[in-house]
């Protein structure tokens, strides 16, 4: 697998579902990795530590410009609890839990979140405010409502399927409501 070619489409995705999100500085931000995907496997059975460097240092630089929080899932085997930075769980009021994940509980993305956070913690749900979903990993359950769909400029990052999401907020009152125009919403 070309590394290279990784980090470059890696840069084009995150920064095109980030332009398309319109998140703000604050904003929180959940990735799905699954390395095995990327390198043409299953996901789940071909974990592999570097492409998960890659992926995450390649993410947490660009988010980190721009004052985005970076949330790493796990896979099943953690109950895909997320890696943040403890700041990040204390400001927004969420629940640490105990564990520290491994190549095949935890996956190589978290693993990585690990090695490049200044002070990573699990916690258990978060509700972010978009993300990025590199091999079907299922991220939704960790997105805001309402989500709304994003089709990044890439299908795929190396061999992974690749599915992004942002959320807006949710549209209430009746037929003589009115609602502001925002970037993301299909009317």
């Amino acid at each position: 697998m070309d590394k290279s070619r990784i980090k470059t489409e890696t840069q084009q995705v995150i920064e095109d579902v980030l332009e398309k999100a319109g998140l703000r500085e604050g904003s929180l931000f959940v990735l799905g990795l699954s390395s095995s995907e990327v390198l043409g496997g299953h996901i789940g059975k071909e974990s592999s530590q570097e492409i998960g460097e890659i992926i995450v240092k390649t993410i947490l630089y660009i988010l980190e410009e721009r004052g985005i929080h970076l949330a790493v899932q796990g896979c099943e085997h953690v109950n895909r609890a997320l890696v943040v930075e403890r700041q990040v769980a204390e400001q927004f009021g969420l629940e640490i839990v105990s564990v520290l994940p491994t190549l095949h509980a935890g996956g190589s993305g978290q693993l990585a979140a690990f090695k490049f956070m200044q002070d990573p913690v699990e916690v258990e749900f978060i509700k972010a405010h978009a993300g990025l979903d590199i091999g079907d990993t299922a991220i939704g359950m960790h997105v805001k409502h309402v989500q709304v769909p994003i089709r990044p400029v890439l299908r795929e990052i190396g061999h992974a399927h690749v599915t992004a999401l942002a959320s807006r907020p949710k549209l209430i009152g009746g037929a003589r409501a009115q609602y502001p125009q925002d970037s993301i919403r299909k009317m």
